[in-house]
């Protein structure tokens, strides 16, 4: 088990949701945090929270749909830390609209968002983790990475390829030093779904009910960074939903027909 006190840590969208909890449980641990979000009032005041238990934590501006902005962005980060031990890819956007809806516009927008970003951003950092010889790479996922699901084909499309993308990345880096963790999460109490995209490029602004009773973000912190510790090569996060995934695998049938009566 490996121990985080005093590992650069890097976590995408920690403003709110599973990336606020994930940066207060890794600095209960002792890491040294860079914390990333679009929004940087909000993470003003989780570096501040951090700060309680940390003697580390940066704060930077990143836009996953931007970039080109993004090698400027770890530059100035490596000129103030000096290195990444671990990235947490952990922001993105949801979905929720029927694909006979929504124009190709907003798929685009979603993969930029959801797999473009994420990539663009690893792709930027894995050289200094090549050259340091050691890292390890977190792509927080979705269960919908894992079987299709009604009214988010481009965001379950996108995370069908972050977990092409990352069991590939896995393969690649064995002889490197590199590990890499897929995080699978389920329902979570977090305001996703209030932050969707709909086909108007407007957001969703409703919670579901089945995010309103899902498992608590501090919860599922814990879990991922169990299985960080522990160097899994996936792991997935929820409660009684997670039962999906294996009814797609060994009952396909079944799943077929409880996945149209989905409705958000």
């Amino acid at each position: 088990m490996q121990t985080l006190k005093d590992k650069k840590i890097w976590i995408t969208g920690a403003s709110s949701g599973i990336g606020e909890a994930l940066s207060l449980e890794l600095a209960r641990a002792g890491a040294h945090l860079v914390l990333l979000s679009r929004n940087l009032e909000k993470l003003e005041k989780v570096k501040e929270a951090c700060l309680k238990h940390t003697s580390f934590c940066l704060v930077e501006h990143l836009d996953l749909s931007k970039s080109e902005e993004m090698s400027e962005v770890v530059t100035r980060i490596m000129d103030r830390i000096g290195g990444i031990d671990i990235l947490f890819n952990n922001a993105g956007q949801s979905q929720r609209s029927l694909a006979k809806e929504t124009p190709v516009e907003i798929d685009r927008k979603v993969m930029e968002v959801n797999f473009f970003g994420v990539i663009t951003l690893t792709k930027l950092v894995l050289p200094y983790m090549l050259q340091q010889g050691s890292g390890h790479i977190v792509a927080i996922s979705s269960i919908t990475g894992k079987f299709g699901f009604p009214w988010r084909t481009a965001y379950s499309a996108a995370k069908h390829a972050i977990q092409g993308f990352f069991e590939s990345l896995r393969a690649e880096l064995k002889e490197d030093n590199i590990k890499v963790t897929i995080v699978s999460p389920g329902r979570i109490k977090t305001n996703i779904s209030l932050n969707a995209i709909t086909q108007d490029g407007v957001s969703y602004n409703k919670m579901d009910s089945g995010q309103a009773g899902g498992m608590s973000p501090r919860q599922c912190a814990k879990k991922i960074v169990k299985a960080v510790r522990n160097e899994r090569k996936e792991v997935l996060v929820g409660n009684r939903e997670l039962l999906m995934v294996y009814i797609r695998r060994f009952l396909p049938g079944l799943y077929h027909r409880l996945v149209t009566k989905i409705n958000n």
